[in-house]
């Protein structure tokens, strides 16, 4: 199962005509919710689904829980881009992770619920950028949304495979 679908809110209409970038993909997918969450809930899994990511590396050890940080490398539009991540919630259907760095500060908010035998799951990206580099938030906006449906092509047929269903691609247009 692979379904894909863009999800447009009032928050999206206020932060692009504040020119910040939102993106939002929803997917379904025949992993259950807890394989989903239990799997992102890991950002440094974020080399498998994000095309971006170069490489993901956690800071420090233990259990995954709120204030797990994780340094990422990422490479979009040909430009390395290196953020620190915190996951700042954690719950049975809900991940947020804060990524930062001097020019950006990028929240990503997935929920997950039941669907079926699998799971639809909802990534939202908002991306702040700071000082000099919110000139190219137009710009911005416009690649956000193509490496967006990158990354939940990507995301679907790595979580689809957490379930052991072979994956089906259906990306619908981006609007």
């Amino acid at each position: 199962m692979n379904q894909l679908s863009d999800v447009v809110d009032s928050r999206d209409a206020q932060r692009v005509c504040m020119g910040m970038p939102t993106v939002t993909r929803t997917m379904t997918v025949g992993s259950s919710p807890e394989q989903v969450v239990n799997y992102l809930k890991d950002f440094a899994n974020s080399e498998e689904w994000d095309p971006a990511t170069q490489r993901c590396t956690r800071v420090g050890s233990g259990s995954i829980e709120v204030g797990t940080s994780w340094r990422n490398v990422s490479k979009v539009f040909g430009k390395t881009i290196e953020l620190t991540y915190t996951l700042e919630e954690l719950t049975d259907d809900t991940i947020v992770f804060v990524g930062k760095n001097a020019t950006s500060t990028d929240h990503d908010t997935i929920t997950v619920n039941a669907a079926g035998r699998g799971s639809v799951v909802r990534y939202r990206a908002d991306l702040t950028l700071h000082g000099a580099a919110r000139l190219f938030s137009p710009v911005m906006k416009i690649l956000f949304e193509k490496l967006a449906s990158d990354t939940a092509t990507q995301m679907s047929d790595v979580l689809n495979r957490l379930g052991g269903s072979v994956p089906q691609r259906g990306i619908e247009p981006t609007a």
